[in-house]
């Protein structure tokens, strides 16, 4: 008798019954199907937490820029303390110093100044005489009877506004025209 190779010991040994086969190819199924469930619920996962922290950065970048633009903002309220303050140096400035270099000199940093609050974005809103009020940008502080202007209009602007960008950081204060001639009593 022959004797057999490993090999074939194990041919004989393997069972290839078609019963036993499509037994192995549904187990094989199985598997690769709970493999399949288990990477796209991984997959779902990791989107889903990709998405969270995108989300988390795009929210902090903007807490941090609002943050930021607080301080700014806050600061830039300060400086236009001191630009009030060289509005009413040179508003009041004698006739004696109008053509003086020392003058020149203090509107030419007030103009520094005003290039510098543009470039960080504050404008001056628009109040004077003849401007209709608008309560988003102006703050009535005085009514005028008698000035023949219509009702509402703004007589003098009092101290400027500004905004910064598009947003009012300071109303301007005015004094706006009332009705009547101002023969009357004011109430």
């Amino acid at each position: 008798m022959a004797r057999k190779t490993r090999a074939e010991e194990r041919i004989e040994e393997l069972d290839v019954s078609p019963t036993a086969l499509i037994a192995e190819l549904d187990e094989a199924k199985a598997a690769r199907d709970e493999a399949t469930s288990k990477a796209d619920e991984y997959l779902t996962a990791l989107q889903r937490e990709r998405a969270e922290f995108v989300n988390f950065k795009r929210r902090t970048a903007e807490e941090r820029e609002r943050d930021l633009g607080l301080a700014g903002e806050d600061l830039i309220r300060k400086v236009l303390s001191v630009a009030d303050d060289f509005d009413r140096a040179i508003d009041n400035r004698p006739a004696a110093l109008a053509e003086d270099a020392w003058a020149e000199g203090i509107a030419a940093i007030d103009r520094k100044l005003r290039l510098l609050l543009e470039s960080e974005g504050v404008t001056a809103l628009e109040a004077g005489p003849g401007t209709a009020f608008d309560p988003r940008q102006h703050e009535a502080v005085v009514s005028v009877p008698g000035t023949g202007r219509p009702d509402g209009e703004i007589v003098d602007e009092i101290r400027r506004g500004y905004k910064l960008r598009d947003r009012v950081i300071r109303p301007a204060l005015v004094a706006v025209a009332a009705a009547g001639d101002g023969a009357g009593p004011i109430n």
